[in-house]
Parts: C-alpha cells; structure tokens; sequence
C-alpha cells in the first residue's frame, strides 16, 4: 500500500509535456502559502493537499485540467499555486549569458552562440524566456460539497475555453453530472458555482486528448447522486472524489441521494478501473477526496469496512434494534481508530437502508 511523505518537496522535475520532461523551477510549499503542498503523481498529474479537500491537477501543452477547485476561502492562494504548476509546465526562463565582447558572438569563435554569427547571446535571456502559465481550461466537481467546489467561480473565471479557429470565451468550462446541476438548482446555488457542461451517462470520454492522454467520468450514485470519478488513462490516476476518503468514514448526504450501497458501487468501480502493479499494491494511483495517496489495495481495504458495518447495520435492524441502540451495540468498533468518529455515517447507514421503498440492501 501506498503511504507517501507529504513533507515539503524540493525542485523536481514535474510535468511531461508532449511526451518530454521538463525541469520545473518550482520550490514546493515555501511560498507565501505553506499550507499547500504538491505531491508529484504521475505523468502530467500532480495533487495539491493542504486545502479543505485534495485538488487533482494535470498541465501540459492543452492547459490545465482542474479535478475539485477547492473551497472558497481558499480561492485565491489555490489559483495561485495552480498558476505556479502552469508555470512549471512551460519550463523555466534561461539563465543570462555571463559571456562579454565579440567572442561570444563572432562567427568561428569558440563561443557558445558561434554557429549563428548574428545574435547577440544577451537576446538567449529573452527568445528562451517562458511562454505565459497554462489557462484553466476544464474544471471537473466531484460532488456537491462546499469544500471540494466553493472557488469554482474564481478559478473558472480565470481560465479560458477554447473554440476553434482562433475564438475563445472566457472561463473554463466546467463539467459536472446532471445530478448534481440539478440538486444546485434545487438549492438556489449561485450561477457561477454551476458545471456548464453536464453528462447524464455512466461513463463519458471526454471528446479530445488532454495534454496527451485520454480522460473519462464515471458517474457514482455514492455520496451524493452527482459524484463522479476522474481517470487519467494514461497517466493511470484516478481522482475519486469523496466517494474514497481513507482518513474519515463515508460522509453519505441521504438527503442528496446519496447510499451505502452507491459508495460500495462507486468503490468497485474503482476496483475495476484500477490495475495493480503486484498483489494489489502499487499501479494505478488513486487521489481521494481526502486523506493520503493511495492503490487499488488501500481502495479494497475501504470498501470491505464499508460492506462490514452495513452487514452489521442491517443484522442489528432486523433484530429490531433503534437508531440508538444500534450506535450503543459499536458496530464500527474496530473501525473507530483509523477512520474517527462514526456517528454521522452510522446514522446515514441506518436512514438509507430504512428508507421506505428501499430494495438494494445488499
């Protein structure tokens, strides 16, 4: 199982852009913002952890493909360390020529600059200088909380959707499950909190390649009815949202339709996506909602203890047991010590699968 260091990361080489590597000049978490930390993934995919909730982010010769923009609050200081990754992504700037005098530039000198014979190497400083970071060109909510979608307006307005033959809009385009359009509808969300583009299937491939890979949605009916995965297939990473977040108990809203059983779905499907390098460990990677970087083993370990305490929710229901007496008998004892305090997810357990009309308990 994966258990990687969060601790501050030093000048790395990032991002692949168009199948290259290039040295990003980037001192992660010693900014103005030391509570933001980037955590190098894989291919063009890296994950900013710090934040109310865990921002996945891939960068390249497309632009920026934004995973959850974080909550409100942290708007700004997110935007920023995005722009920094977009930097990155474009190389850095060349370092000014320390050569003087005719030597640098005289044609069948030993200079450095001698095959061209007609610039000045001063000019090396600004024809090698850095392209403009990356535009935010698609945003993707997971779910509906706040936390993982409240600066979508800041950074969605920052970014950029491109049309084709030269035209462009302002804003990246933001994609969401048609359930979760409707639920914010419901509620009276703010516009630009809205996805602007939505899918109503259980899987949608994006129509073109993003910085050189493809990306696909999978819809889970888990936390919410709007969830929805993320997989770089190239990159192999899967980002999932709250519908995986291994330092907490699932956070079911059984009010937005959320259910044990579509978390259990939603778990499996990423089971089923995922390939392991060995036994179960290592492979794809997995950016949950919150918590560590993890593999399809740390995945199915969630999962298990998701179906064990329903098991146990639904014994303790047939034997007539209250909603209090059930959370007296412990049924996530042993749980207790890795994820916390279980009352609210016993209690949305025990509303789901007492619902009226409810078939799917198993």
């Amino acid at each position: 199982m994966i258990a990687r260091s969060l601790a501050v990361l030093p000048t790395a080489t990032l991002i692949g852009v168009a199948g290259t590597l290039v040295t990003a000049s980037l001192t992660y978490g010693q900014d103005a913002d030391a509570d933001l930390r980037v955590l190098p993934v894989r291919g063009n995919v890296v994950m900013i952890v710090g934040a109310a909730s865990n921002l996945t982010v891939s960068v390249g010769v497309d632009g920026v493909f934004l995973v959850d923009p974080g909550s409100a609050a942290l708007a700004d200081t997110v935007l920023a360390k995005v722009r920094e990754i977009g930097l990155g992504a474009v190389g850095a700037p060349a370092r000014m020529t320390t050569c003087v005098g005719p030597q640098c530039y005289a044609p069948g000198s030993a200079g450095p600059y001698t095959p061209y014979g007609w610039a000045n190497p001063a000019y090396n400083a600004v024809i090698s200088s850095p392209a403009p970071a990356r535009p935010i060109r698609w945003i993707v909510q997971t779910t509906f909380d706040r936390d993982h979608i409240g600066a979508t307006g800041k950074l969605a307005a920052a970014g950029r959707t491109f049309l084709g033959l030269g035209k462009a809009d302002p804003g990246a385009t933001v994609f969401g499950h048609e359930n979760l359009l409707r639920r914010m509808g419901q509620l009276n969300a703010p516009p630009d909190l809205r996805p602007t583009e939505t899918y109503d299937r259980e899987t949608y491939k994006l129509s073109q390649y993003v910085n050189g890979e493809g990306i696909q949605l999978y819809h889970a009916a888990a936390v919410t009815d709007g969830d929805t995965l993320v997989h770089f297939r190239f990159s192999d990473v899967i980002s999932a949202g709250d519908v995986y977040a291994p330092d907490r108990y699932p956070a079911i809203d059984v009010d937005k339709g959320g259910s044990v059983q579509g978390v259990i779905d939603g778990l499996n499907t990423i089971i089923d996506v995922a390939f392991p390098e060995y036994r179960s460990q290592g492979g794809t990677m997995i950016v949950p909602g919150h918590g560590r970087l993890s593999d399809t083993a740390d995945v199915a370990i969630y999962r298990n203890m998701v179906v064990i305490v329903r098991d146990r929710v639904l014994d303790l229901i047939a034997q007539g047991k209250s909603l209090e007496q059930i959370k007296a008998a412990r049924p996530t004892l042993d749980f207790d010590g890795m994820y916390g305090s279980p009352g609210p997810f016993i209690e949305a357990v025990y509303r789901d699968l007492t619902r009226v009309g409810r078939t799917d308990h198993r």
